[in-house]
């Protein structure tokens, strides 16, 4: 098994590049409730779990598939606070779900390092937004690296656990669809055997007024300690020539590269993976070589904002380009597509992008519920006695097919578990028949607190 072997080149998805990263690092406690595009994760270190014990040999580590993703980080931020090595993998909206144990995290902190993985969607390829999680990382206080690449991936995950432990804080790697999803070559290290038993021992934990109040400005000031090694990050660099600088993350890196090469432009190019905190002494450097600058980030303006302020602060002259400049916008991933010609039009180059020529229509092929899924003869049995204007809450899961003809039985839709919490609403408010279609696991996750509420009222 590839993943199993030491000092060699393997390709891998940036997904089990994170895993192989965590497992090099010494993992010794993994928890997921997984969501594409973060799913191969824990399926693989599932699978290598499954493996090791097929051959007769304990992990060197501790997995599971946890109910949510609230659990799941609230079971390995126990293991870290013993001091063991943990990672929590989850897709972006998962944050959502874990934020309410996230947020006090941060005032706690942890002893072991703990690495929180969050898988981002930009254009909605498989979720019902495309939430920047970004924001969780300034809005918890708490460091975060992004990768660019799946070697990148294997390198900052491993990375973010001594980080973790040296500022006693989880760290949050944020990677996007194409790093999780693209095949690229990874060095495999030596991996870490051993395993390890927690130790807990008691301190402030207890988050009452009290101890809340006196965690705060300690967190702050792990912050400060972040931002100085954000400033010696191996992962934010400079390079390139030009009066003109370029600043970006993430997958953008790759089409900003590539522009560069084709068009033979000239520019200055600063390239961030540790973006929280950020480099402020290191930026404010770059702002200061450079005549003009153009941010190419994908969705909120989150580098734009923040570098702005940085120029304003220090009373640097430099023109700053970002969302609404060319083809740059708030919503879906850049393609080399959207960053050639704005990145052309900021060098005052003249780019133009050949369509394509269609040489005829591909017959349209919509999403289908498989053959022989029992979701069509229950939505076909529910057709065959409802009242016509019955709502249909739906849910998260295959079975949000029903949305498409022939079923039509899909009115509704947020999030996990919402079919039952809006089914009951609807109910109320309306007074018609209202069926709700819910998932064993979405049931499980977060439909069963809206049903025990639906019964007592």
């Amino acid at each position: 098994m590839i993943l199993l072997e030491e000092n060699k080149k393997a390709i891998l998805l940036g997904n089990e590049a994170i895993a192989r990263g965590a497992i090099e690092a010494g993992l010794d406690f993994a928890t997921t409730y997984p969501g594409t595009p973060a799913s191969e994760i824990a399926d693989t270190l599932s699978l290598i779990a499954r493996e090791m014990k097929k051959a007769g040999k304990e992990p060197p580590f501790y997995f599971e598939y946890s109910v949510n993703e609230k659990v799941a980080l609230e079971m390995a931020a126990a293991a870290a606070i013993s001091g063991l090595r943990a990672l929590t993998s989850m897709k972006h909206v998962g944050m959502n779900v874990a934020s309410d144990a996230l947020m006090t995290y941060a005032y706690v902190g942890c002893k072991g390092g703990h690495v929180i993985v969050t898988g981002d969607d930009p254009s909605c390829h498989s979720s019902q937004n495309e939430q920047d999680n970004r924001q969780y990382a300034k809005f918890a206080s708490l460091p975060m690296l992004e990768p660019s690449s799946p070697a990148e991936a294997k390198e900052m995950t491993m990375e973010a656990f001594e980080l973790s432990e040296k500022l006693s804080l989880p760290v949050i790697l944020r990677e996007t669809t194409r790093v999780a999803h693209t095949r690229g070559v990874v060095e495999l290290g030596k991996i870490d055997w051993s395993r390890h038993k927690g130790n807990f021992e008691r301190g402030d934990f207890v988050t009452v007024p009290e101890v809340a109040r006196k965690l705060h400005p300690v967190l702050l000031k792990k912050m400060e300690k972040a931002k100085e090694m954000a400033e010696k990050s191996r992962f934010n660099f400079i390079e390139g020539e030009g009066n003109v600088g370029i600043i970006t993350s993430g997958v953008a890196y790759n089409y900003v590269r590539e522009a560069i090469d084709d068009l033979n432009g000239k520019a200055r190019i600063l390239k961030l993976g540790f973006t929280n905190p950020l480099p402020e002494k290191m930026i404010t450097d770059f702002l200061k070589g450079v005549d003009n600058v153009l941010i190419v980030e994908e969705l909120e303006p989150y580098l734009e904002e923040q570098i702005k302020k940085i120029a304003y602060e220090n009373d640097i002259d430099v023109k700053i380009y970002g969302k609404g400049y060319g083809k740059f916008s708030r919503i879906y991933e850049y393609t080399p597509a959207i960053v050639y010609p704005t990145i052309a039009k900021f060098l005052g180059m003249n780019y133009e992008i050949e369509e394509a020529k269609i040489k005829a229509k591909v017959t349209p092929r919509p999403p289908i519920l498989c053959p022989g899924c029992p979701h069509r003869a229950t939505y076909y049995a529910v057709k065959q006695v409802a009242p016509p204007d019955t709502i249909y809450p739906t849910d998260i899961g295959c079975y949000t097919l029903g949305l498409l003809p022939p079923y039509k039985t899909a009115d509704f839709l947020l999030c996990m578990g919402s079919s039952v919490g809006s089914g009951g609403g609807f109910a109320m408010a309306t007074g018609k028949k209202v069926i709700s279609f819910i998932g064993d696991s979405t049931f499980f996750h977060a439909g069963l607190p809206a049903l025990i509420n639906a019964l007592h009222h």
